[in-house]
């Protein structure tokens, strides 16, 4: 049994500082232009594609890639100050979120130097956008029994069958996909999968809109009826899909994304609220902020430990978990402290469209990225309890 999981403390560099000013002007430069809203009203990415090509002329995509693919070659801790920092800010980041979060670190690691010389430079521009097509409607939590297959033909392969919760596959150009090639075997039910980008204007594939609790359009089923794709479409090695995904996964799961996405919630309660409060309030809202710290050390650890070019597997997970059950935490103890003002209703609107807005958005959390079961499980075989 192993019970020895490591999140080793970071300090930033004054390189990372002096970055995070650089950021920090800019995104007040986008203010004042009216980029970005001087008060958010939701939670949650917005979706500007010229804000990313914005992003993508400051150098800020692809920020540790290389320059012959249009990175900077920068630092995984400087990446982390620019995604923390625009996050907080509340940047319509949506567009390229995906891209260079993650469908470009899987096409640097396991894509042929075709797919990276035409993908990436894209990515790092802010004008080539993917979405994730993993989920499937009959799969749920258990993403190694999905059913769409990528049957092999001259020439190239020919998909048929439907990816769910496909968030941003109406606006992205492609989508990274999961596919089965060819049936599992008694001893691996993740063998036979592999991994393939798809041109989402290819013939035979139609996006169908998934309106969330919240009224919006964010998620897609996306259906293929013998779509044909080339050859070079497949990442890395046929049957190894598993593997690249679960390292692709890391990337999603530890980022300030998990611990950020109810943070304007939290802001905008502490300053409704004022100093005038009761000590049970300032200990809960005090609580709350100790929890968040606490992740952004876990987190920035995670980014600690790609830097040096480990797979942060379990250490992702956990951030994932807590950070989850943190995020779903903030609207419930606001809705609590702020239902108890005897103004509330009539003093601060924003707090409440806010609120509201993020209870609606809060189931979402435990799915994306991996359920809390399946993170649990993951966390459990890593400290070799199962």
């Amino acid at each position: 049994m192993n019970l020895d999981l490591q999140f080793t403390p970071i300090t930033l560099s004054d390189r990372c500082e002096a970055l995070r000013g650089e950021v920090r002007d800019f995104l007040d430069e986008q203010r004042r232009e009216g980029v970005i809203p001087e008060t958010l009203r939701k939670v949650g990415m917005e979706y500007s594609a010229d804000f990313s090509r914005r992003l993508g002329a400051r150098g800020w995509l692809g920020w540790r890639w290389p320059k012959a693919y249009g990175g900077s070659e920068g630092t995984a801790l400087e990446r982390y100050v620019i995604t923390e920092e625009l996050l907080a800010a509340g940047a319509p980041v949506r567009a390229h979120w995906v891209s260079d979060r993650q469908s470009g670190p899987v096409l640097l690691t396991f894509g042929t130097e075709d797919q990276r010389q035409k993908y990436l430079p894209g990515v790092a521009a802010g004008e080539c956008f993917f979405c994730i097509g993993l989920s499937e409607p009959n799969s749920g939590s258990d993403l190694v029994s999905l059913q769409t297959r990528a049957e092999k033909i001259d020439g190239g392969y020919r998909i048929t069958g439907t990816k769910l919760w496909t968030s941003n596959a109406h606006r992205a150009h492609y989508m990274l996909a999961l596919f089965r090639t060819s049936k599992a075997t008694a001893d691996d039910r993740r063998a036979g999968l592999s991994q393939f980008i798809v041109d989402l204007d290819t013939p035979g594939i139609k996006v169908r809109p998934v309106v969330n609790l919240a009224g919006e359009h964010d998620f897609n089923e996306v259906h293929f009826d013998g779509v044909e794709i080339p050859d070079d479409c497949l990442v890395g090695e046929a049957g190894m899909g598993w593997r690249q995904v679960s390292a692709e996964l890391a990337y999603e799961r530890s980022g300030p994304e998990r611990w950020l996405s109810t943070f304007h919630v939290l802001a905008r309660l502490v300053e409704t609220l004022g100093t005038d409060v009761s000590d049970e309030t300032r200990r809960e809202i005090g609580e709350l902020f100790v929890e968040l710290l606490t992740l952004r050390r876990m987190s920035l650890s995670v980014a600690g430990t790609l830097e040096a070019g480990q797979p942060p597997t379990v250490q992702a997970a956990v951030v994932k978990e807590l950070g989850t059950r943190f995020e779903q935490r903030i609207p419930r103890v606001a809705h609590k402290l702020l239902c108890d003002c005897p103004d509330f209703e009539d003093q601060d609107s924003i707090a409440r469209e806010l609120l509201e807005h993020a209870i609606l958005w809060s189931p979402a959390f435990t799915i994306r990225g991996g359920t809390t079961e399946i993170l649990r499980g993951i966390i459990a075989r890593g400290l070799g309890l199962r």
